[in-house]
């Protein structure tokens, strides 16, 4: 019997963080696993043409590999919110969601933000791990009750507990 070797190859990929397009709506969805958060994205977009959020894109090759929102909607605590960070399966581990962060946090900084906030639900150890290397410390809990309206039009609850983390963006 011959045993086959399996050469490792690494690949470089293109990748550039972006603010989301019109067109990138669609390819938020990635193919079907995301599609019941259609208006969420459709909302999130429409509230960045109006400069109340942005949604930062991982590009690669024009599809969006990661993404995270930052929500600006209420600043007079000089805060963002970071959300719905996500990288594509095969991509983590890369450190793709750690560019997306920083880059949040120089958008928020720039916008005159000091603080940087984010939630992460108490099962995923992997993410809060993720943001306490980062520097964010947890400061509070939360239900994590949110509701929206799926692609069908029906009313979805989420309950997830989850971790409330900040950070100081401000410049030293």
């Amino acid at each position: 019997m011959v045993a086959l070797s399996h050469p490792t190859i690494r690949l470089s990929i293109p990748l550039s963080i972006r603010p989301a397009i019109a067109a990138d709506l669609p390819k938020l969805e990635w193919y079907g696993q995301y599609t019941h958060f259609r208006n969420v994205f459709r909302r999130a977009f429409q509230d960045q043409e109006q400069g109340s959020r942005l949604m930062l894109i991982a590009d690669c090759n024009d599809f969006p590999i990661g993404h995270i929102f930052i929500n600006f909607h209420d600043n007079r605590d000089q805060s963002a919110y970071l959300y719905s960070l996500r990288i594509m399966e095969m991509f983590r581990g890369h450190g793709i969601g750690s560019r997306l962060i920083s880059e949040a946090e120089k958008i928020a900084r720039r916008r005159g933000c000091l603080w940087s906030t984010i939630a992460v639900a108490k099962d995923n150890t992997r993410a809060l791990e993720l943001y306490q290397r980062l520097g964010y410390e947890t400061y509070a809990e939360d239900d994590g009750f949110w509701r929206y309206r799926d692609h069908l039009g029906r009313m979805r609850s989420i309950k997830e507990s989850c971790w409330l983390l900040q950070k100081s963006i401000a410049v030293r």
